[in-house]
């Protein structure tokens, strides 16, 4: 595939358009939260919102009936212009790029709304091409209302195309922000046989080995095990975050808080929620846990240079713990400085 020489990558797509970011700005985004604008006591409720989440995403594709989509498009910009976030992020997901209402989406929302919006969810990506075309329109629009600041764009891979496309996609643009797994489409997109959205299957396990006559205990495995890591690889190669996408039982909290632990332990940076009660089940998931916190810094207090080697509680630590170390530090570090509880819990302040 042809790509951009390294000079070139970097220039903005139009005239008058804002410079691509060199680097992701720093935010903490453990949970994408979803709103459905077009229901104003749902959007009369986002101020209050505002304050509890990471980010804000106003839906406008997927569950939006086709005769609410105008409806859902005119209550995220007036949602959002009513609305001081702060540090929160503001998103929407867009309709997909073969529908009849991404360009009014695009053409709307920048036009009205351009500069308080932080990222736009791509639905469906296949390949880096729609990427491209999406980079080239957003500079576009930026360039002719005057947007300051470059909207990055969030890649949803939820077809086999795309995950078989997927390092692709994650260096397709400076826009990058990350990508998230959509486990329903992509079930579907794969010719999976499951319903559920996103979370394990009872009929997807390994058994124990056979003892005599006694029953065989049957151990449920992860279907999107390897599409996350495949997806976390791609992204944090390309300087970009992974994210877990959907849990859509919401009648089975556990189920979910295991689902995104694992995502977390793969090195996904946050998940969707859907459902109010997904909330604190993502801060708690994508925030590290104080005893590892502590740990992590006794082991960068014990290296200050990050060499060498030491023991700590009869275990060794080297430069490899080091970097594990630095990891959960930093990210414990960018928590406290969103949620005061926490820093409280880390003894960060």
């Amino acid at each position: 595939m042809t790509v951009k020489t390294p000079r070139a990558f970097y220039k903005p797509l139009a005239i008058g358009a804002p410079e691509p970011y060199r680097e992701l700005p720093v935010k903490v985004e453990r949970m994408i939260h979803f709103v459905p604008p077009h229901i104003e006591k749902v959007r009369a409720k986002v101020p209050e919102l505002a304050r509890q989440v990471d980010v804000v995403l106003g839906n406008l594709e997927d569950a939006i009936p086709a005769d609410a989509k105008e409806a859902a498009r005119a209550g995220f910009v007036e949602m959002v212009k009513a609305t001081d976030f702060g540090a929160t992020g503001v998103w929407t997901r867009i309709n997909c790029l073969n529908s009849p209402w991404v360009l009014d989406d695009l053409a709307t929302i920048v036009g009205e709304i351009g500069d308080k919006l932080d990222v736009i969810m791509l639905p469906k990506v296949e390949g880096p091409w729609d990427v491209h075309y999406l980079d080239q329109l957003l500079a576009q629009l930026e360039a002719r209302h005057g947007v300051k600041k470059p909207i990055l764009i969030h890649a949803i891979l939820e077809t086999a195309e795309g995950v078989k496309n997927v390092e692709a996609i994650a260096t397709a643009s400076p826009r990058m922000h990350g990508m998230s797994l959509g486990p329903a489409d992509l079930a579907a997109s794969r010719g999976m046989k499951t319903t559920r959205v996103g979370g394990g299957h009872p009929d997807y396990a390994v058994l124990a080995d056979a003892a005599g006559t006694a029953p065989r205990v049957a151990f449920q495995q992860d279907l999107w095990h390897y599409t996350v890591g495949k997806m976390v690889d791609a992204c944090l190669a390309a300087g970009i975050k992974a994210f877990y996408g959907p849990f859509g039982d919401f009648s089975d909290p556990a189920a979910c808080e295991a689902q995104f632990r694992n995502a977390f332990l793969m090195g996904c940076a946050g998940a969707w929620s859907l459902h109010p009660t997904q909330i604190d089940i993502a801060k708690k998931v994508f925030s590290p846990d104080p005893k590892e916190v502590a740990f992590a810094k006794r082991i960068l207090d014990a290296m200050p240079d990050g060499t060498g080697a030491v023991m700590i509680d009869g275990k060794m630590q080297d430069d490899a713990t080091w970097k594990q170390a630095k990891v959960i530090y930093d990210l414990a570090c960018q928590v406290a400085a969103r949620d005061p509880a926490k820093a409280a819990e880390y003894g960060i302040g």
